[in-house]
């Protein structure tokens, strides 16, 4: 789950509600390219010069990211994956189970903005009895996969922050506290996990969150 800073809510969620069907259509939709469609056509003023992949508390920055629509699917299931053009020789794609019901926001708050995608058999398992809706939830941070923008010097920053390391990913918790390891090995260890873990099962993730496989490594 996430929040902006880890315990700010969200002051603006606007849902996307024809993401998946213009995905189906087109047959990949890049992030920045419907962020300025977004700001077109409702004066949003949102900036970004690149995005964070959030996968529950995991971060991977990249210049941009694309939506994939996926008809012949992962393990028999049609999917839809995520795929990240990321800062410097890094590798990161996360594949979703599309009979899961989505829905896409996009979430805004003073200087900083995201998209997230939360499934409607997640808000039933872990967010239903504290929240009477999805939006509710999300308003308040709780979503597990999501893509942060960034513009400007927090952009640099995050550019910044992973030339410094030759680990995949950085990983930041619920308190805004960030974790940052130096390797690839060292990364895994935080979480817990192995590459093998992270593409057969997105790291051993219960069934009702949706994530088929997850790919997140350095050359």
């Amino acid at each position: 789950m996430s929040t902006p800073s880890g315990h700010r809510p969200w002051q603006d969620v606007r849902e996307i509600p024809s993401l998946f069907e213009q995905l189906e259509a087109d047959g990949g939709i890049a992030i920045l390219d419907l962020l300025e469609q977004l700001n077109a056509h409702n004066d949003l003023g949102i900036d970004a010069d690149g995005v964070v992949y959030h996968d529950r508390g995991i971060r991977v920055p990249g210049h941009d990211a694309t939506f994939v629509h996926e008809p012949t699917g992962s393990r028999g299931r049609p999917a839809f994956s995520v795929e990240l053009n990321t800062v410097g020789p890094r590798n990161c794609w996360a594949k979703f189970d599309n009979t899961n019901s989505w829905d896409v926001y996009l979430l805004r708050t003073q200087g900083l903005a995201a998209l997230a995608w939360l499934s409607d058999e997640e808000y039933k398992v872990e967010e239903a009895d504290q929240f009477e809706t999805k939006v509710d939830a999300v308003a308040s941070g709780r979503f597990s996969f999501g893509l942060f923008l960034h513009g400007g010097e927090d952009w640099d920053e995050q550019v910044e922050r992973m030339r410094k390391t030759n680990a995949p990913a950085y990983l930041q918790g619920e308190d805004g506290r960030v974790m940052m390891p130096s390797t690839q090995n060292e990364f895994y260890q935080y979480v817990d996990s192995t590459p093998t873990e992270f593409r057969t099962s997105g790291g051993n993730a219960p069934s009702y969150l949706g994530i088929l496989e997850l790919e997140i490594s350095i050359d």
